[in-house]
């Protein structure tokens, strides 16, 4: 073999790929507008599978490299038999299922890490879905995300490629202190670094802790070790991007610290049992609610890109050699305390996300964990590095992951895109939140561990319930 033909692994990619526990696969689930013709996706894959490194490479026996190989697509493209009127209107649950059966059942590891599942059966939100299965190991969300918009064309115009999102980073200083004299600048600037440094040292001492002995409060939510073995549940709502723009500029805030505001909302009523009981005289609706400690510990494990190009890059631009927002998994974790309460004002819980996300901003800790992980990898090996990562996992409750997506609808090959939706298994948390946007949607995606959180379709019903009720509490105050 020669010596070009193989790469070794990023070290996220080590840490996904360590024989200490189960492995991290992602699933991307996408939902088209018509019914899916699988010779298509074979002609496809035939064509362009070898000109992409990571999908046409095995990994090798000693887990360290990646290896270029033939691939026979047909080994990895699957269409089960399935007959239009076997499922009825139960065509979510059977998606459901599928997927869920996909979890217990290892990849092939002596052939590339993915494979399709192509479900002609037809859903409340599509004519058929398509299942792409791989290993966490071969990129990030923001890698698989360039490869899809890479295979796709606009719907609107089937010669041209998908547009690609730009997104720009927030400036720290602003225009007023532009302005002003030299002094102020350099004291304004001083106090930043100040800020900046201890930031990132109480995340990097609050971070030791919870791998040495901080941990989440045994919730409803909690997972724990034997949840990463256990098959997952997934479920989905698809919510209105314009909505969660409309908030974003009132509260003068990020989506994805919307997104957090929406995600404590939702969880502190499911955490607090939130429900109706309609009174027997009256026929009005009274909450009730499952009292939790006021000083509960919930955390989220939030998911960082640490590429300093932000956003979707195309792909030939991911896959250049010394590119600054090259392929694979350029991601690192960031632990954040999630606030849990039952705020009579859904508009709190946004802005207690903006003061935590602020904070995360304005620090190193990702950066820093990314290179201090490197480093155990390359002094004590894999399963240290691994079982570290792991003990971060462990001692949290949720994992939140945000990803752009194309910003008008696409079509592969004459089949029209009506969602996307990723998740992943494999991890110790019992609760995986993923955001998805796509043209003016937002896909919510719940992953679950059935176990410890029987019904996923109960989060969802919380999250797009907390969304309108934020949405109304700004009505409410004349926004």
């Amino acid at each position: 073999m020669r010596k070009e033909e193989e790469e070794p692994l990023s070290p996220m990619a080590r840490v996904f790929q360590s024989s200490t526990g189960t492995d991290y696969c992602t699933v991307i689930t996408i939902g088209f507008k018509t019914k899916i013709n699988p010779d298509v996706v074979l002609d496809d894959l035939k064509q362009n599978v070898s000109k992409h490194p990571r999908i046409s490479s095995k990994l090798a026996d000693d887990g360290a490299r990646w290896i270029k190989t033939e691939v026979n697509v047909e080994d990895h493209v699957f269409v089960p038999d399935i007959h239009p009127d076997e499922n009825g209107d139960q065509g979510d649950k059977f998606v459901e299922d599928y997927i869920s059966r996909l979890t217990t059942l290892p990849l092939d590891r002596s052939r590339p890490l993915w494979d399709i599942h192509i479900l002609n059966v037809k859903t409340s939100d599509a004519e058929a879905v398509g299942v792409i299965r791989s290993h966490h190991s071969l990129g990030d969300g923001m890698s698989r995300m360039s490869l899809i918009m890479a295979c796709t064309h606009k719907t609107s115009d089937p010669e041209a490629l998908p547009t690609i999102p730009i997104l720009k980073r927030r400036e720290n200083v602003s225009d007023g202190l532009r302005d002003t004299g030299w002094f102020l600048r350099l004291m304004v600037a001083i106090y930043a670094t100040v800020i900046l440094i201890w930031n990132t040292i109480v995340d990097l001492l609050l971070l030791l802790a919870t791998v040495l002995f901080l941990k989440d409060t045994e919730t409803s939510l909690k997972g724990g070790a034997e949840a990463e073995s256990n098959p997952r549940r997934f479920s989905h709502r698809i919510v209105s991007l314009d909505d969660i723009r409309s908030i974003k500029d009132v509260m003068d805030m990020t989506i994805n610290d919307v997104l957090l505001g929406v995600t404590q909302a939702a969880l502190s009523r499911y955490l607090h049992g939130a429900h109706d009981k309609t009174s027997e005289h009256g026929g009005t609706s009274t909450p009730l609610l499952k009292i939790i400690p006021c000083n509960v510990r919930v955390r989220a494990g939030v998911l960082v890109n640490l590429r300093s190009e932000i956003g979707i890059q195309p792909l030939a631009d991911m896959m250049a050699k010394d590119s600054k927002c090259r392929w694979g998994n350029h991601i690192n974790i960031v632990v954040l305390p999630l606030s849990i309460g039952s705020e009579t004002d859904p508009l709190v819980y946004l802005s207690n996300a903006k003061s935590a996300m602020d904070q995360k901003k304005n620090s190193l800790h990702a950066p820093i964990l990314y290179s201090i992980l490197s480093f155990i990898l390359s002094v004590f090996g894999e399963k240290i590095g691994a079982a570290l990562f792991k003990r971060v996992l462990l001692s949290t409750t949720v994992c939140i992951s945000n990803v752009n997506g194309p910003t008008e609808e696409i079509s592969f090959h004459g089949h029209p895109i009506a969602y996307i939706i990723p998740s992943v298994y494999g991890h110790p948390q019992a609760l995986m939140i993923h955001f998805q946007s796509y043209a003016n949607k937002m896909v919510i995606s719940i992953a679950v561990d059935p176990t410890i959180i029987p019904d996923p379709h109960k989060i969802c019903d919380e999250m797009e319930e907390s969304l309108k009720s934020m949405k109304t509490a700004l009505v409410e105050k004349g926004y």
